[in-house]
């Protein structure tokens, strides 16, 4: 999926901006705009995933033309908002999924549970997923490097499939683990119902919570752009 493959290569390296896109307008809008960047420079680090709202009056003359029901802005260092629309709409997030399975891959790479060699294998559920893939068989095993890989640069459904029953014993227990750190971050906004994406009744979340969840991924396992900054590779002799 070429606009995954865009979104997570660009969001995920400035972890500026965020845009949930939907055909329905809601009028309920908050700008928030700091008149300069000194008080976000001079702020002290905060590698904690809270994004911090503000009941800053609205600047009408900064009003953004957005063709999209949800937004929101955040300054990553601090977690500031500076720009937010509709921010806590429930909508389903697609692939934007992968986010928070990415971030339970790395949390699991950090702590030595698991290593960048280890031999995954592909069972016939992950196998089956459809959707963007890259159509592995459930004869053959990747690594994790290829996994990750495949997941971040080609939005692979079956490998994040196989990525989570590798780490959890099952997609279930796995998808358990999501909305375990969901609460956590205070991502009450989200339900995550599966780890890839495809819809599903009740799977949803918001701009603020992919925020909350996009902040913890590049604050504290920053080795993650090795793989978002691939635009495109090779793996199994096949480009990606």
């Amino acid at each position: 999926m070429r606009f995954y493959k865009f979104f997570i290569s660009i969001f995920l390296i400035f972890t500026m901006c965020f845009y949930i896109t939907t055909p329905v307008f809601s009028e309920e809008t908050t700008y928030v705009w700091s008149p300069n960047n000194n008080s976000l420079n001079d702020s002290t680090n905060d590698n904690s995933s809270q994004v911090k709202e503000t009941n800053s009056e609205v600047d009408e003359s900064n009003s953004l033309s957005l063709e999209s029901g949800s937004a929101i802005l955040i300054e990553q260092t601090t977690g500031q908002v500076l720009y937010s629309h509709n921010a806590h709409e429930q909508l389903r997030p697609a692939s934007v999924t992968k986010v928070m399975s990415i971030l339970l891959i790395m949390e699991a790479l950090d702590s030595n549970k698991i290593s960048l060699t280890d031999s995954v294998p592909c069972s016939e559920n992950a196998a089956s997923m459809g959707g963007s893939q890259i159509w592995l068989d459930p004869r053959e095993t990747l690594t994790v490097d290829e996994m990750l890989k495949a997941i971040c640069v080609n939005s692979a459904n079956d490998c994040v499939v196989a990525m989570s029953e590798f780490i959890a014993g099952s997609e279930e227990a796995f998808v358990q683990l999501m909305n375990d750190k969901a609460k956590e971050l205070g991502m009450n906004d989200t339900c995550f119902k599966n780890c890839h994406g495809l819809d599903e009744d009740g799977h949803v979340t918001s701009a603020y919570d992919i925020s909350l969840m996009s902040r913890e991924l590049l604050n504290n396992h920053p080795s993650v752009t090795n793989y978002t900054t691939i635009w495109t590779d090779t793996l199994r002799n096949r480009k990606i």
